[in-house]
């Protein structure tokens, strides 16, 4: 390692220090002079990110590597993969140090809750905990950078990456997309324990048309910047230092050709000076969405309009050098997006050492996939409030640890699908399942029988499907049994036991990258096995696994029970288990509303005013409704049950007039009137009564998650100021209007308290 922490600058020359790396030179200067010495072909292998395991071998990528073409790396996850690169790197003519990328979402070798789960909490405190230690973890197996965290605002639950994001508020996401972003890349430069986060998909990816993956967007300007830009705003104020390009087309222009996303509201407006990237392959996908006849018109575009680093795609690579020649791409093109290369290299401190994150070979973990490298107790701690009851009808839960329990279900036993979607390096066989966790949870003192009972599903077609999303393994393991058989199986153990416990929804698989749905209920099969569940009359409690909002009426109203466990991470069987028997009450609330079907969608909480509005109880002719079904979400945004009961008072006001650079003080009290301690949220929305342009019903913009002893009240307080009645006019202008509003307090989005202020004009 003596020589290997070294800096090669011509006319900067760093010596080789056995000790330590000298200090690069401030950053501008280093990035000012590298660019005045590199050749064209050095710049835009800056701009190549490869990955691992393509069609390259390891040998040709080191090749590649030393000749100065490749500029990141992303898919190689240990130390010892990673050394050889970066010794490649440095015998490079200028010696610049790779990046080394992954997707870590939601943890890397602990896998925490998907997107969504981690949304339920709405405890932004262990949000950033869990970023954290991903962080810490990534960087300890030589990474530099993740594509997270996922901030498209989602109201479509057919979209299956919906189980990345965290739901279908602004302001929820935003304030998570900041904590992650700060738990990610920590507060210190150069700090070995942090990676850089490049938020995605940039932008409005989750507002693709009919929820299919890769489809189009065509949204106005106000609802952009009213509902979806937001979040990307929120991290990158945080100082995300990249931006990962969506794969949709906005208005009828790609995104990565989408000048004025990238240069106009990206760069200009919103001051970004950080390193985009492409999405995988995107650059060659232009000539799939018919905006360029063949590469060197894809890269001429993509380039131009501001993509900087190429995601697995040679195009740049083999388009660039004649664009520039023939003058169609001006070199300060180039020089702008090499500029942010090296800049995010340089905050990574890869300039000051190279193998910061790597480190000496001496010191690689001896198994990488030990489990001393875990952090368990906080993967168990988050998971448990990730948790949402939707449903508990005469107290079923909790369960009593003694007598016997039925675990019936396809999920009960899958340590896969624990994990959820992207599951970075995190390992199946590491994961606790449901049954597992009931076990340890019961020991002695209670009998757990099991039984499947069912596939996830048995239409063979999606059962293929899924299998191809995973090349290492299947994704989806088939019982052979008829389904019969398994059904006959499951109602001996049920006949046997004081009370059901079915663990049902959907294979990971199912709610992933390009596995959008047409329906939103369960697989038949799984409908088949709890209609028999449900007649043998025993208490039904439903263990929910899925990654996107399902239509449960059905289940509503048959199950005495239902927790959702979204895919609950590494100690999601513990987690759940914990819950299931009282060990944990549980506090999680829902981040997206859940519809009663398909053809309820979009249901977000947050819509728009009306002229003919339906009102509940009212004479519903010629009003916005669906005649034919109950109106409303079956679950609202912000909704989950306890085993406590809260009680929250109506909300009083400081005062009921208000100038901009007041505040208005808020004050409700809680009360927590179960016999057991627990944790609620108390949810703030505002209401704008009259302005230029249509406002919401409501929209969340604060809330406080509280925790309080059995027959403990307190009193919660909140305080409102002007910018918090700000919204985008029709001229795009930010802007508060003078008027009457309306304070809602509540325990999720649909049943409030309210009160009155009014906003005073200027003097």
């Amino acid at each position: 390692m003596t020589c290997l922490r070294y800096l090669l600058f011509s006319s900067l020359i760093l010596s080789c220090h056995i000790a330590s790396a000298a200090e690069p030179p401030p950053r501008e200067v280093l990035i000012a002079d590298l660019l005045g010495r590199m050749r064209l072909e050095e710049k835009i292998g800056q701009l190549r990110l490869i990955s691992i395991g393509g069609e390259m071998t390891r040998e040709r990528i080191r090749e590649e590597i030393a000749a100065g073409r490749i500029g990141g790396t992303f898919n190689s996850v240990t130390r010892q993969d990673n050394r050889p690169m970066q010794e490649a790197a440095l015998r490079s003519r200028l010696g610049i140090p790779l990046f080394f990328a992954y997707d870590v979402i939601h943890g890397h070798r602990t896998t925490f809750p998907i997107g969504l789960g981690l949304a339920s909490s709405w405890d932004l405190d262990a949000i950033e905990r869990s970023a954290r230690i991903a962080a810490l973890e990534a960087s300890a197996d030589g990474l530099d950078m993740t594509f997270a965290p996922s901030l498209d605002i989602s109201r479509d639950p057919r979209w299956g990456r919906v189980s990345e994001s965290f739901g279908e508020d602004p302001q929820l996401v935003s304030l998570i997309a900041a904590r992650m972003v700060r738990g990610l890349q920590g507060t210190k430069p150069n700090d070995p324990q942090r990676i850089m986060a490049s938020i995605k998909h940039f932008a409005l990816y989750g507002a693709v048309e009919g929820g299919r993956d890769y489809n189009v967007v065509d949204m106005s300007a106000l609802r952009m910047y009213q509902d979806y830009l937001p979040p990307y705003r929120a991290a990158l104020e945080a100082g995300a230092g990249g931006v990962m390009v969506a794969l949709n087309a906005i208005n009828g222009v790609p995104a990565s050709a989408n000048a004025w996303l990238l240069r106009d509201l990206l760069r200009r407006e919103w001051g970004f000076r950080g390193v985009v990237l492409s999405d995988h392959g995107a650059i060659s996908e232009l000539m799939r969405h018919g905006v360029a006849a063949n590469g060197r018109e894809a890269v001429r575009l993509a380039i131009n309009a501001g993509v900087g680093m190429s995601m697995a795609d040679d195009l740049y690579l083999e388009e660039l050098p004649g664009l520039v020649r023939d003058g169609e791409v001006d070199e300060a093109r180039i020089d702008e997006a090499v500029a942010a290369v090296l800049g995010a290299k340089y905050d990574l401190g890869l300039f000051h050492d190279p193998f910061l994150r790597i480190g000496r070979a001496a010191d690689d973990p001896a198994e990488v996939n030990a489990e001393s490298r875990l952090h368990r107790a906080a993967a168990r701690a988050i998971a448990r409030d990730a948790l949402v009851l939707l449903e508990n009808k005469g107290d079923t839960l909790p369960l009593r640890k003694g007598g016997r329990i039925a675990l019936i279900g396809p999920l009960a036993d899958s340590p896969v699908d624990m994990l959820g979607s992207w599951s970075a390096s995190g390992r199946a066989e590491q994961a606790v399942t449901l049954r597992q966790g009931m076990q340890a949870a019961l020991g002695e003192r209670g009998k757990l029988l099991y039984a499947r009972g069912a596939n996830v599903t048995d239409d063979a077609r999606v059962v293929e499907y899924l299998n191809r999303l995973n090349w290492d393994r299947p994704e989806v393991e088939q019982d052979p049994r008829s389904p019969q058989a398994m059904l006959e199986e499951a109602l001996r153990v049920a006949s046997q036991a004081d009370v059901i416990v079915a663990a049902v929804g959907e294979s990971r698989g199912m709610s992933h990258e390009s596995s959008s749905r047409t329906r939103l209920d369960l697989p038949d099969s799984q409908q088949a096995l709890l209609r028999a569940l449900k007649a043998t009359g025993k208490p039904l409690v439903l263990v929910l696994m899925n990654g996107r909002p399902l239509a449960l009426g059905w289940e509503q109203a048959n199950a005495d029970a239902i927790l959702e466990t979204w895919y609950s991470g590494i100690e999601g069987g513990h987690a759940i288990a914990e819950v299931l028997f009282g060990e944990h009450n549980p506090a999680g609330k829902l981040p997206i509303s859940f519809p009663r079907s398909v053809g309820q969608i979009p249901s977000h909480y947050n819509h728009l005013r009306l002229g003919r509005p339906y009102r509940e109880g009212s004479p519903g002719n010629y009003t916005s409704q669906y005649f034919e079904a109950a109106n409303g979400p079956l679950y609202p945004f912000g909704y989950g049950l306890s085993y406590s009961r809260f009680e929250l008072s109506a909300p009083k006001l400081s005062a009921t007039r208000m100038r901009a650079g007041e505040k208005i003080e808020v004050r409700a009290t809680l009360s927590n009137a179960g016999p057991r301690a627990g944790s609620s949220v108390v949810q703030l929305y505002l209401h704008d009564e009259v302005a230029s342009v249509i406002r919401p019903v409501k929209e969340l913009k604060d809330f406080r998650r509280v925790k309080l002893q059995a027959g403990e009240t307190r009193e919660v307080r909140f305080e409102i100021d002007e910018s918090m009645l700000r919204f985008f006019d029709a001229n795009l202008r930010h802007v508060s209007e003078p008027g009457a509003f309306r304070v809602q307090l509540g325990l999720d989005s649909a049943q409030v308290r309210e009160a009155r202020f009014e906003l005073l004009p200027p003097d």
